[in-house]
């Protein structure tokens, strides 16, 4: 449905007229918005997952009911939707974004922002002991009290703090939700005194006194204590229960975390304290006591990452098993991910591991086979320990090929050669792999793909451009010249090791001195490198031009539309450095081989191509994307 349908941009709720029929904002809404799934439901109100139509986004819509059981429409409830949707407005990182708000005589409806991941009450229940870390601690607390200092700073409260609002995304990004839900939940008859939830309001709240930001501080202080010891320390089913609770005191923190730091252990009970002129004057004075020595905010993101990611695994994958006819249209592809990892995180590592397996074996094999340096068996099995090496951990295999490569050489240290030409591999091997090979594993999977294609019959110096589209799409552009360049160096000895047995060593030696060897190797890595410094750039005009209220599926259309524009440069720029390598002899018989050149810039184009549309745009892999 068109935006001029809802009430943002409107005037006021007005209490002396009547609002639409039940149900007519809803049938607007369907207009726009398809249901997906249903994630949650409760007395008051339902929270429904959908798919934005027209910018092919999802989103949560909250349907919120505006009298219980049935009463009349009652005048306060005008004066809290009013209420409501100026709360609606606040934009802070920390808080969820309100992308329209509309409302009928039974519901309003408040859209929402999708977060991915789960809320803190979901996460508490999943988690051992029920509770979190310091550092997690510390990362939630840091993340609300700066939501809730922005929000009194702009003059609204929010009165409904607690768990089940706390939403925690898969990149562990904490973000409050609810802002104005409060007095509307109390307007329409829910939720006792003041709307909010018995066993994390404040006393004055319960009864229904004044309140200002210390009820805030209270409910915050409620849920860090929970998240601490595992525990709500007033949840009762009245809230009668629930203020008897409260003038008694929760229980010492250092009873169940005998090291939990003095201060925070001080201005929790303090922010708990029944009279309210007892706690902190405000959100960010008890936030700077709390986080003080608690733990890192930043080691706690990482850890609520990869917890969330864990926990919701099996709801993913079932999910898509329960409805395969429309999993992509439920999963959004992510142009960071690319379609393979919107679908499957660890898809980038598997492909890694896939490429350097295959790459290590064929070259082990080939190899032994040409040198005659092991029997059939023997050969066999020292190939395939080098692809399992490999296809496990890709930055181990590329270790062990390339000691492969220098066992091989030392069968023949009788030649002066052959000791030069070992001191030369150990060098450019140990160099690249202590700064480059052992920490990405794109890195090791580019190097092994390159010495791989260099062991076939008749390849040319030319034959590694392929892996440009490794090398320019997931490293950075000194990973990416490095790589290619020694990958090419190391390839170029080991081609003339299969194809001429030891005297190729000469043969080797003699061919680095060659202006068409520093051409190609030089060439594709400063190419390598070129390409990727543009998809740096690329990424880097996608983090500065991100914001929420931006058309994402536009950005992401253009963004990947340029990724894709830098991977042409393959298709001219592998040819011209062919031209480069044979300057004198284009008419002659190098001539012949130009087509062959034209057709790995065009295969390398095409392999960008599909790494972007497949891995995504984003660069090598961090810790939490390996298994």
């Amino acid at each position: 449905m068109p935006f001029s349908a809802f009430r943002t941009t409107g005037s006021p709720p007005d209490p002396d007229r009547a609002p639409e029929t039940a149900g007519a904002a809803a049938s607007q809404l369907l207009r726009r918005y398809r249901p997906l799934e249903t994630r949650a439901t409760g007395s008051f109100g339902s929270v429904e997952i959908c798919l934005d139509t027209r910018l092919k986004r999802r989103v949560a819509i909250k349907r919120i009911p505006l009298c219980a059981q049935g009463a009349a429409w009652p005048q306060t409830t005008a004066a809290a939707l009013a209420e409501a949707q100026t709360a609606s407005m606040l934009q802070h990182p920390h808080i969820v974004s309100v992308i329209d708000f509309t409302y009928d005589a039974a519901f309003a409806y408040l859209v929402m922002e999708y977060v991915d991941g789960m809320n803190l009450a979901e996460f508490l229940a999943g988690v051992d002991g029920h509770s979190l870390t310091y550092d997690e601690t510390a990362c939630i607390a840091e993340a609300l009290a700066a939501a809730l200092s922005f929000a009194h700073d702009n003059g609204v409260l929010h009165l409904d703090i607690k768990p089940a609002n706390v939403l925690i995304d898969r990149s562990g990004h904490v973000k409050l939700a609810d802002f104005g839900m409060a007095s509307l939940a109390s307007a329409a008859g829910f939720g006792g005194a003041r709307g909010g939830t018995v066993g994390y309001m404040s006393p004055e709240q319960l009864e229904g006194y004044a309140v200002d930001e210390r009820a805030d501080t209270f409910s915050l202080a409620a849920v860090l204590y929970e998240g601490l010891c595992g525990t709500a320390p007033f949840l009762a089913p009245t809230p009668d229960e629930s203020l008897a609770l409260i003038e008694a005191g929760p229980e010492a923190p250092d009873l169940v975390l005998p090291d939990i730091p003095v201060s925070a252990e001080d201005v929790l009970l303090a922010a708990l304290l029944p009279d309210p002129a007892m706690r902190p004057l405000t959100t960010a004075a008890f936030a700077d006591v709390f986080l003080e020595d608690l733990g890192s905010a930043r080691a706690g993101r990482k850890s609520l990452a990869a917890l969330i990611a864990q926990l919701t695994s099996d709801d993913v994958a079932s999910d898509q098993a329960a409805d395969p006819a429309n999993a992509d249209a439920a999963i959004p592809l992510d142009p960071a991910l690319g379609y393979l990892g919107s679908h499957w995180p660890y898809a980038r590592r598997a492909a890694f591991s896939a490429i350097a397996g295959l790459s290590s074996a064929g070259f082990v094999n080939y190899l032994l086979q040409s040198l005659h340096a092991a029997q059939d068996p023997a050969r066999l099995i020292a190939a395939s320990a080098c692809a399992l090496a490999s296809a496990l951990a890709p930055e181990l295999g590329s270790a062990v090929t390339i000691a492969v490569l220098i066992a091989t050489l030392g069968m023949s240290l009788s030649l002066l050669p052959a000791l030069a030409t070992i001191s030369l591999v150990a060098a450019l091997g140990a160099g690249w792999w202590l700064v480059w090979g052992r920490m990405r594993a794109a890195s090791a999977a580019s190097l092994l793909f390159v010495v791989g294609l260099t062991c076939l019959p008749d390849a040319s110096l030319f034959v590694g451009a392929p892996a440009l589209a490794l090398t320019g799409c997931f490293l950075a552009p000194v990973d990416a010249a490095a790589t290619m360049l020694i990958a090419t160096v190391l390839g170029r000895l080991a081609a003339s090791m299969i194809a001429e047995g030891v005297a190729g060593i000469h043969t080797a030696i003699g061919g680095l001195a060659h202006l068409e060897c520093w051409v190609s190797a030089i060439g594709l890595a400063l190419l390598a490198a070129g390409i990727a410094a543009a998809m740096k750039r690329v990424r880097s005009r996608i983090t500065e031009d991100h914001a929420p209220a931006a058309p994402e599926g536009a950005q992401s259309i253009n963004h990947t539309n340029s990724a894709y524009g830098v991977f042409a440069l393959p298709l001219f720029g592998v040819p011209m450095l062919y031209c480069l390598a044979f300057p004198m002899e284009i008419t002659g018989s190098a001539f012949s081989q130009l087509p062959a050149a034209v057709a790995l810039g065009a295969l390398s184009s095409i392999l960008g191509w599909i790494c972007i549309y497949l891995l995504g745009l984003r660069a090598e892999p961090t810790e939490a994307d390996r298994p």
